[in-house]
């Protein structure tokens, strides 16, 4: 029997953005997008071209290779026609594949909020499908309101979502956008609403005001839909939307749906899920949650006794699905070849082929173990890893090794008058043998470092003069003004276009600092080496 295949739609990028504190960087748009392809993820929203020069740039170019690039604006504005509306025409001419509109389908918004006719709206809506299709890509509808709309006027939203689906449209979304639907009340009108869309052509976009976002997408596949649109984490405006990371596994790993369907996302690529999920974290400079399903730290950890010793015995006495199956560990029980699975896993990724009974492996891990119970964590930081996985294995030349540093902050007035701050760092480095000392001003301690540090490496010079420190994030592990830091730096290679992210620790911020800037620069001569192999 032949299952239906269910497609996956992450809207991180634009919805997720709308999520309070929450301003995607050019460059944290790119890594996160590369995030979703590593998950399988069918469309990638990259945002609304045109809103802001972020987004805007954003779209330049082509931002997935797998993953369709989709593009998000509004349907035209009623009055004029397609070609005059230059918002619709910067959405369909940036470097997408695909264009999702937002349409509105409760007539209570069509009159207070575009303050047009229903029969505008419905014309505003096939025309925007029509020109999106004529030029070759693939319309989609955001029926906006469409759960509201319909308890209030059914005959209406259906004329929207009908029009369309007629004039083109692949697929038409409803979206429970205050989060106040029911999932026995989205069951039901997605049944309805198939009597105009088949349900292949039907997706649904929930929000989590009730806090069952997850389980009205799961209530609308079951009614017929087939595109399913979240967010990593469930980030997203007021409570967040539909969260990938726990609709993934639920649809990959219960029966009640993985005998039916089947998504995009291989048995591996979700092996990756928890590191991605702490990864994305990571690059929003927040904590994960530890009680998240499926991919939290607790998440298969057992305290009481009597589950401990039932789960020493069989641990699905107490695990609806094995930890290894979603990228987690148990936590009862120190397994250390769960463990080792999970390392050699991640080397797979990172090209590093090694025996699993490599007695290095079981040194490697307990490295890893005691790293983190000082506060690293190595999902968002590859490079970092990486570097220490290869050392351990004997695969990492002695580049350069620091002698010292030193860095001074003085803030004084200058020749004018002006009250400014200047940061003046001093590294030694040995190369081969020799001491090289480098002195750099900065803005600030850390990107004075930075320079002092990439100024004079000799022979090396020419292998980093690319590399670029582009993000830097700060995090407090513990209380206090000695707390331990934990400092995570973003890199970027502008002749290979690779970028990658180092990890330090101390309860010295500028240490914490100066620990990834090596590792960063270690890196970049390490992937040169390897290139010019």
């Amino acid at each position: 029997m032949s299952k239906e295949r269910l497609y996956l739609y992450d809207t991180t990028l634009r919805d997720g953005a709308q999520t309070s504190g929450i301003d995607f960087s050019l460059n944290e748009k790119i890594v996160i997008a590369e995030l979703l392809e590593r998950l399988g993820i069918d469309y990638v929203e990259g945002g609304y071209p045109g809103a802001n020069p972020t987004d805007t740039e954003f779209f330049t170019e082509a931002r997935t290779e797998t993953a369709t690039f989709t593009a998000f604006g509004m349907t035209k504005r009623a009055g004029r026609s397609a070609a005059n509306d230059p918002g619709l025409q910067q959405i369909i001419s940036c470097r997408s594949s695909a264009c999702c509109f937002v349409a509105k389908t409760w007539d209570y918004h069509v009159e207070i909020a575009l303050g047009c006719t229903n029969e505008e709206n419905l014309e505003s809506i096939r025309d925007t499908v029509e020109t999106t299709v004529a030029a070759g890509k693939e319309a989609m509808i955001d029926c906006e309101h469409f759960f509201d709309g319909f308890k209030a006027n059914p005959e209406y939203a259906l004329d929207c979502a009908r029009t369309a689906y007629q004039a083109g449209a692949r697929w038409i979304v409803l979206c429970d956008t205050n989060g106040g639907t029911l999932p026995d009340e989205i069951y039901d009108i997605v049944t309805k609403v198939q009597e105009v869309v088949p349900g292949s052509h039907l997706g649904i976009h929930t929000h989590d005001d009730t806090g069952q976002a997850v389980a009205n997408s799961l209530a609308a596949i079951d009614a017929g839909v087939r595109q399913i649109q979240g967010t990593l984490n469930g980030l997203g405006e007021r409570c967040g939307n539909a969260n990938l990371i726990t609709l993934i596994p639920t649809l990959k790993l219960k029966s009640a749906f993985s005998d039916r369907f089947e998504i995009g996302v291989s048995d591996e690529q979700l092996k990756d899920l928890t590191a991605i999920s702490h990864a994305f974290d990571e690059i929003l400079n927040r904590s994960p949650d530890r009680q998240a399903p499926y991919v939290g730290e607790t998440a298969f950890a057992t305290k009481a006794g009597i589950h401990a010793s039932a789960i020493l015995k069989d641990p699905k006495t107490y695990e609806h699905v094995t930890p290894e199956s979603v990228g987690n560990q148990r936590r009862v029980l120190v397994s250390d070849q769960a463990g080792k699975s999970n390392l050699l896993g991640e080397l797979s990724r990172l090209g590093i082929e090694v025996d699993k009974a490599d007695p290095r492996l079981d040194r490697l891990l307990a490295l890893v173990k005691d790293r983190e119970s000082e506060g690293y964590a190595y999902e968002a930081a590859d490079a970092s890893f990486e570097l220490m996985a290869r050392r351990e294995l004997g695969e990492v030349p002695r580049y350069f090794d620091v002698n010292s540093f030193r860095v001074m902050v003085e803030r004084r007035f200058n020749a004018i008058g002006d009250l400014i701050t200047v940061s003046e760092a001093v590294v030694k480095v040995d190369i081969d043998g020799e001491t090289r000392m480098s002195v750099a001003e900065g803005n600030g301690p850390v990107n004075a470092l930075d320079m002092a540090l990439r100024k004079d490496l000799g022979k090396y010079q020419s292998a980093i003069e690319g590399l670029e420190l582009i993000d830097y994030k700060v995090r407090i592990l513990n209380g206090g003004t000695g707390a331990v830091t934990r400092v995570l730096i973003e890199s970027h290679d502008t002749k290979s276009h690779r970028r990658w992210f180092t990890i330090g620790v101390s309860s010295n911020i500028v240490d914490a600092s100066f620990q990834a800037l090596v590792d960063s620069i270690t890196f970049a001569l390490l992937k040169a080496e390897a290139a010019s192999a």
